[in-house]
C-alpha cells in the first residue's frame, strides 16, 4: 500500500517547520516568497494533497498560540497567564503551553521550535541568543517576548534592576544595616539584574555589602525560585549561627519559604528579621509581605492586545516596552527596633 504523504513529509522535504507549511497552504502573509516557493516545490514533488483538518487549513488566521515558559506552576507565570486567558477568550485561538524546564531551557525551547507546533508565540523570560534568533526568524510567525528583550521583536520587559534597587533602598531607609539576600541556585538575567540593583542601592546608602549574607538556595526546582530555596537559605543562616536584620528574596515565593523556615525556628517577622519579596503575587498580601509589584496580570492582557494588532495588520510597528516596578510596603519590613522608622 502506498504511503500517504503528510504535512510532516512536506516540512522535512522543504526543511522548514510544520507551522510554516501550514501558513503557506493557508496563504498567510507571514511567509517570505522564497520560503513559499520552497514549500510549494516540495508539495509538488511529493504530490501532497492537503485536506481540511483540525488545524482548519482553509483559514488564513493563526490557529495555535504557543506560550513558552520556564515553569507554568509558579505563581509569577500564573498571574501573567491569567491576563492572557481572559483576553484570548475573545479570539479564535487554541493555546499550547510549553514548559522548558530548569536544567537546559534553551535547548528544550529549540526542540519545541523545530517541531513547528505554533502559529504565534509568547516567550517568557528566555534570553534570545543567536541560535534561537535564527530559528525564530525562519519560523516567520508573530512573536512577543515577555520578561526579556531583543531589537528584532515586540516585547514587554521587566525593569528588574530598578525593582532590586527599590528593595535595597526601602530596607536601607527603614534603618536596617545588616542586610542580606536570598538568591536562586540557577542564575538568570532577571535574578542577576535584581541582585545588582539591590547591591547598588546598599552602596548608595553607605551600607556594607556583607557577602556572607548573600546566600543561594540549593534546589533547582522552578529555576531555583521556589519556597524550598527560601527555606534552605534560612537553614543555612541557622547553621552559621548568624542572621541578617533584613532579607531581600529574589521573588515572593522564596520569601514565603523563608518566612515559614523562620517560624519553625521560633523567629518572628518583622520583629526578629524583616523579609521582603519581589513580584507582588496574589498570596503576598495575605501574609503582609512587602514586595515589588510587576503588574503581571496587566502584562498578560497587554501582550494579547499587541498580538491582536499584529494579526489585524501585519505592518504594525513594533511595540517594545519596559514596565515600571512599584514598591509595595507592608508589615514584613517594619523596623520594630528603631522607633524613628515605626
Amino acid at each position: 500500500m502506498e504511503k500517504k504523504i503528510t504535512i510532516y513529509d512536506v516540512a522535512k522535504k522543504a526543511d522548514v517547520a510544520i507551522s510554516t507549511v501550514s501558513r503557506v497552504l493557508n496563504e498567510s502573509a507571514f511567509v517570505s516568497e522564497s520560503t513559499r516557493d520552497k514549500v510549494m516545490e516540495a508539495v509538488d514533488e511529493l504530490g501532497f494533497r492537503p485536506q481540511i483538518s483540525a488545524r482548519k487549513l482553509a483559514s488564513q488566521e493563526p490557529q495555535i498560540l504557543g506560550i513558552v515558559v520556564p515553569s507554568f506552576t509558579t505563581p509569577f507565570f500564573n498571574e501573567v497567564l491569567k491576563g492572557v486567558k481572559d483576553e484570548i477568550q475573545q479570539m479564535d485561538l487554541d493555546v499550547v503551553i510549553f514548559n522548558t524546564g530548569s536544567s537546559n531551557p534553551k535547548e528544550s525551547f529549540k526542540k519545541f521550535l523545530d517541531r513547528g507546533t505554533a502559529d504565534a508565540l509568547f516567550i517568557f523570560s528566555i534570553a534570545i541568543d543567536e541560535s534561537i534568533h535564527k530559528r525564530l526568524q525562519s519560523s516567520q510567525i508573530p512573536i512577543i517576548l515577555i520578561g526579556s528583550h531583543h531589537p528584532d521583536y515586540d516585547y514587554i520587559d521587566f525593569d528588574n534592576y530598578t525593582g532590586g534597587y527599590m528593595a535595597g533602598r526601602h530596607l536601607a531607609e527603614q534603618g536596617f544595616e545588616k542586610i542580606g539576600m536570598i538568591t536562586p541556585a540557577i542564575e538568570s538575567q532577571a535574578s542577576n539584574d535584581r541582585e545588582q540593583g539591590f547591591r547598588d542601592a546598599l552602596k548608595d546608602h553607605d551600607l556594607p555589602i556583607l557577602e556572607e549574607m548573600f546566600i543561594a538556595g540549593d534546589t533547582t526546582k522552578h529555576a531555583g525560585l521556589s519556597e524550598e530555596a527560601g527555606f534552605e537559605v534560612i537553614s543555612k543562616f541557622s547553621d552559621h549561627g548568624a542572621f541578617p536584620e533584613a532579607l531581600f528574596c529574589t521573588n515572593d515565593t522564596m520569601a514565603i519559604g523563608a518566612i515559614n523556615a523562620l517560624s519553625t525556628l521560633g523567629k518572628s517577622v518583622p520583629d526578629d528579621i524583616a523579609v521582603m519579596g519581589h513580584d507582588n503575587i496574589k498570596f503576598s498580601k495575605y501574609i503582609d509581605l512587602s514586595t515589588i509589584d510587576q503588574k503581571m496580570y496587566d502584562i498578560g492582557t497587554r501582550a494579547m492586545h499587541q498580538l491582536k494588532a499584529i494579526l489585524s495588520d501585519n505592518t504594525t510597528e513594533r511595540t517594545q516596552e519596559t514596565t515600571e516596578p512599584k514598591l509595595i510596603v507592608r508589615n514584613s519590613t517594619k523596623n520594630t527596633k528603631n522607633s524613628k522608622h515605626n
